[in-house]
């Protein structure tokens, strides 16, 4: 068994992780887990734990998502949080509304379906998670912050390429293999 998923690594700029560093600094007090700044990545699709009988099954339905898939370009553009203003959850970077990632999901989820791994009920919101809220001591300043931070991000990333992940929990913080790549094409 292997806790696997599909995700789009994403390179922050120099200019994002200093934004994210700041933001840190300024909710020092608060308890929050921040994710890895040199390891972001769009998650696709999360499979959880997978028998090991079922990867290569997995891995061609990934290869399939990909036919007809140029590379594209993707712009972070904004702050925000999961869970309402006065109880997040999750801390993280948006993404500008784009065509592509959305028809890659739904190649992927229409392939996986006939493999018989089907979508879960959340709708996908193309995002990169960067915190994860533990404990709040002053909420009206934590939001005043993510307002503050909320336009700050201004980043465009080439995407040529996914990966399926597997992510092994450790005391440190999750640790990221990759299993296999997946390429667009060019046309």
């Amino acid at each position: 068994m292997k806790r696997l998923f599909a995700a789009i690594p994403i390179h922050l700029t120099r200019e994002s992780i200093d934004s994210l560093n700041q933001l840190q600094e300024k909710l020092k007090v608060d308890k929050i887990k921040w994710v890895d700044l040199y390891n972001t990545h769009l998650t696709i699709k999360f499979f959880g734990e997978t028998p090991d009988d079922q990867i290569d099954d997995i891995c061609d339905a990934l290869d399939m998502a990909c036919s007809g898939v140029e590379p594209f370009e993707m712009k972070i553009n904004r702050l925000g949080i999961f869970g309402s203003r006065y109880n997040p959850k999750v801390i993280w970077l948006g993404f500008e509304e784009n065509q592509e990632i959305i028809r890659l999901q739904q190649n992927i989820a229409a392939e996986l379906e006939k493999i018989g791994i089907y979508e879960d009920r959340q709708n996908f919101v193309p995002h990169l998670t960067i915190g994860r809220v533990k404990q709040l001591h002053q909420k009206k300043f934590f939001q005043e912050m993510i307002d503050k931070f909320k336009t700050r991000f201004s980043q465009k990333n080439e995407i040529k390429n996914f990966h399926l992940l597997e992510s092994i929990l450790k005391p440190s913080g999750p640790e990221y293999h990759i299993v296999e790549t997946f390429k667009f094409e060019h046309k």
